[in-house]
């Protein structure tokens, strides 16, 4: 029964620690994207958590766009943010003080680290 009841409050401790640190990932992030061609894009987004959704807005060039479906389970995420007709899909892991992320348009992928605006 001890061994039960210290298994489960074990569990319940993870869960919340994780819950606990995904809720810093809100705020500024910025980074840069390099594509295959060596073209060179800054990027800057500002997430806000809220339970296991994930919203917010991405700057562009175009203003800001926001965050559509966005969806964390445990330390990943995902979400999209559309460009005129173009959905760029967008999904990584949140690392406590970094964010890597994966961007994906029109068939062609690629990664960027992400830091803390400060």
């Amino acid at each position: 029964m001890k061994r039960k009841f210290l298994t489960t409050t074990l569990l319940i401790c993870c869960f919340l620690a994780s819950f606990a640190s995904i809720t810093d990932f809100s705020g500024m992030w910025t980074g840069t994207l390099k594509t295959d061609t060596g073209e060179m894009y800054p990027l800057l987004y500002n997430f806000r958590v809220d339970g296991d959704k994930l919203t917010g807005t991405a700057k562009t060039p175009k203003g800001d766009l926001p965050i559509d479906d966005g969806k964390i389970t445990g330390t990943d995420f995902k979400f999209t943010v559309t460009l005129g007709n173009m959905e760029i899909e967008h999904s990584g892991k949140f690392y406590g003080d970094s964010v890597g992320v994966d961007i994906a348009v029109n068939g062609t992928k690629a990664h960027s680290t992400l830091l803390r605006k400060k």
